[in-house]
């Protein structure tokens, strides 16, 4: 046997533990959590501010998604990293070479890997209260379901910047024109003009209909090797160049603010690991299943000033061929929201773009593209900086 070792890829520095019990009687398995968690982190000798990534496992019965973000909404942690693993047995096992991936790719520093059940006797689900906290400050309120919270976004920016409603349908208006260009978009060959979004019917107010993702089947994958490897296969390599993520809250009643987003940081920080500034960026590809997330998005990029995406619009144009171009697959405004797939769908047209493959929509010269992803309302955001073989 070999005396040499490898570099250690991380150490566990605290743990907790409940002890195990036949029955609960009145326990959330968010309360658990917490418990086992401030164990844990009293054992490292940490405040629980320094928790920076947070490994979950899928079974929390106070919400059946989004469960990084209701979990770090409950701690009061704001994670810059988040998961899901979902192995089974090996669940515990897999979120620590998960973490040690995490924390070596320099997405955060500190990971919580927590786990916990509840157990009630008739076996029936819990009677115990849910401590979710949109099912207690937002729901009993009517702010149920996604084109509530948006509209909530839209509404305050307009009422703190003044931003018009048709400086928000220009973002929209752009969605459907790059979708002409398409022939896989659900709104391929239904354009829609500025006016065209003001005059459909009004969702939530602000939000009119045009402005609203629509949801469709579909689905969509990518598969991922190691550079190395990459450079053997017979496709042009798309290469990771940076990464960031950032958990602010679940429930948009707990949300920091309305008008700025946690993508503020993880733009920030996916464009300091590639070395890169946004104006280098041939392509934006921004999760859009609102308008108002585009516009905060934008915002927060740095590429125009808080409260002034409507201006900045006006100054630039957005397609393929334009200055910055934008979701040239029509995003999930044009192209359609297949679910989680929709999401991904921002990713797919950054490779086919860094590839030079999207036949009659080819960005020239591209090489460099920001790619973003969002979950509950602005609540879990992750930006990408992807880069061809070239850059």
């Amino acid at each position: 046997m070999s005396n040499k070792r490898r570099v250690p890829l991380c150490a566990i520095v605290g743990i907790g533990e409940m002890a195990p019990k036949r029955f609960t009687e009145g326990a959330t398995t968010l309360g658990m959590i917490a418990e086992v968690a401030k164990l844990a982190i009293q054992d490292a000798g940490l405040e629980k501010e320094a928790i920076d990534g947070l490994l979950v496992g899928p079974q929390v019965g106070e919400t059946p998604q989004h469960v990084p973000a209701t979990v770090a909404e409950y701690l009061g942690i704001q994670p810059k990293m988040g998961n899901v693993v979902d192995l089974g047995g090996s669940t515990g096992a897999g979120m620590l070479w998960r973490a040690a991936a995490a924390i070596n790719f320099g997405m955060c520093e500190t990971v919580l890997c927590v786990l916990a059940n509840t157990r009630e006797r008739d076996k029936l689900p819990p009677r115990s209260p849910n401590r979710n906290p949109i099912r207690e400050f937002d729901v009993p309120f009517g702010a149920s379901g996604a084109n509530t919270s948006y509209a909530l976004l839209k509404q305050r920016h307009m009422a703190e910047f003044s931003s018009t409603q048709e400086e928000f349908a220009l973002i929209a208006h752009w969605a459907r024109k790059n979708a002409q260009l398409n022939e896989k978009a659900i709104f391929y060959g239904k354009p829609a003009s500025v006016l065209d979004v003001l005059n459909s019917p009004m969702i939530v107010d602000p939000l009119h209909l045009y402005e609203i993702v629509m949801p469709v089947a579909g689905g969509a994958a990518f598969i991922v090797t190691s550079a190395k490897a990459a450079r053997s296969k017979g496709t042009p390599p798309v290469y990771l160049l940076g990464a960031g993520e950032k958990i602010t809250h679940r429930a948009v009643s707990q949300s920091p603010s309305l008008t700025t987003t946690p993508f503020k940081y993880a733009i920030s920080a996916a464009l300091d690991q590639a070395n890169v500034d946004i104006q280098e960026m041939d392509l934006l590809s921004l999760y859009d299943c609102y308008t108002s997330v585009v516009a905060v998005t934008l915002e927060d990029a740095g590429l125009c000033l808080p409260g002034k995406f409507g201006t900045w619009m006006k100054e630039h144009s957005f397609g393929y061929d334009g200055d910055w171009p934008l979701n040239t697959h029509g995003g999930q405004l044009g192209y359609g929201q297949p679910d989680l797939a929709g999401g991904m769908s921002h990713i797919i047209e950054a490779v086919r773009q860094l590839r030079h493959e999207a036949n009659g929509r080819q960005i020239p010269n591209a090489r460099l593209g920001l790619v973003t992803g969002n979950g509950a309302t602005l609540s879990e955001v992750t930006a990408l900086v992807l880069g061809a073989e070239s850059c």
